[in-house]
């Protein structure tokens, strides 16, 4: 019995340092679940969010993370922001991109064009390391990157209902999420910030967000709240940016099965037909009751 106990004190105690982390872990609510236009199998980008969200990137975004996959030409394609050409080459022109090396060997900046990827913000990790204590992760795929468990039975019903945008969710629940203050008993560590949404609550990134920091011409309202939905849509049409064109495609074969499916039963009922009403001329038959030629 006393060895029992010993045990069962044991592993008390061996468990007492895990418990905050795990009472953090397991307080960590689960992101709200929004209404976007490109959820769905029907869904298209909204071209105006996109704008927008392009915009908050822009001013905000883009001081700390880069968008290196994302190439300047790629905001007039079909399915993306809608920008003309002439818009995305004025867009290009702003950024100052490495050059070809001269003569010399020296590689001098130069104009973006259309052909150019987005820069990043530092010329290599070490200097947003030494500016930030960590380097600022590339946005280009964080929508996709970037997830929650949705936990059974609610996964069963995302396959029917095609529930893919957890990371966008996940994303605009982050740049809500953060509190002045974290609650009792939750411990931030130095140069922290607590976020709800944050695995571990404690984040390393300042709250990007305020009211009126971007200004909107549309008429969108100026909140944290439309920042957030805005520059998170954006990031999925960076990370998936043939969207429409995948869905489009997508109905098209499924339409296409159905017909190719109806004509093959259709087709076999025809072939079939004569046997099903005639079962008897199936039987074998000697050789000399078959007409010759």
């Amino acid at each position: 019995m006393a060895r029992a106990r010993a045990v069962l004190a044991l592993a008390v105690l061996l468990a007492a340092p895990c418990a905050p982390a795990r009472a953090q872990e397991h307080e960590t609510p689960a992101p709200p679940t929004n209404r976007w236009s490109f959820a769905g199998p029907f869904g298209k980008f909204d071209r105006g969010q996109l704008q927008r969200g392009f915009k908050v990137y822009r001013e905000v975004c883009q001081v700390c993370h880069a968008l290196k996959l994302v190439a300047f030409r790629t905001l007039a394609d079909p399915g993306g922001p809608a920008f003309t050409t002439a818009q995305a080459t004025a867009i290009a022109a702003e950024y100052q991109v490495k050059g070809e090396p001269d003569e010399q060997g020296d590689v001098k900046d130069r104009p973006g064009r259309l052909a150019d990827t987005f820069p990043p913000p530092f010329p290599n990790d070490q200097a947003a390391r030494a500016r930030y204590n960590a380097v600022p992760p590339d946005l280009s795929v964080i929508a996709k990157a970037r997830g929650y468990e949705r936990g059974f039975p609610r996964w069963v019903g995302d396959i029917f209902t095609q529930y893919q945008e957890q990371g966008v969710d996940y994303l605009t629940a982050l740049l809500q999420g953060y509190k002045d203050k974290p609650p009792a008993g939750v411990t931030i560590p130095p140069a922290s910030f607590y976020n709800e949404y944050f695995p571990g609550h404690a984040i390393a990134m300042p709250p990007p967000l305020t009211d009126n920091r971007v200004e909107y011409t549309d008429g969108a309202p100026m909140t944290v709240e439309q920042y957030a939905k805005d520059i998170s849509a954006f990031l999925m049409w960076t990370a998936e940016p043939h969207l429409e064109a995948r869905k489009r495609s997508g109905m098209q074969v499924f339409i296409f099965l159905i017909v190719l499916s109806a004509l093959l039963y259709f087709t076999k009922k025809k072939v079939w037909h004569a046997v099903k009403l005639h079962p008897e001329e199936l039987k074998p038959r000697p050789p000399s009751e078959y007409p010759r030629a």
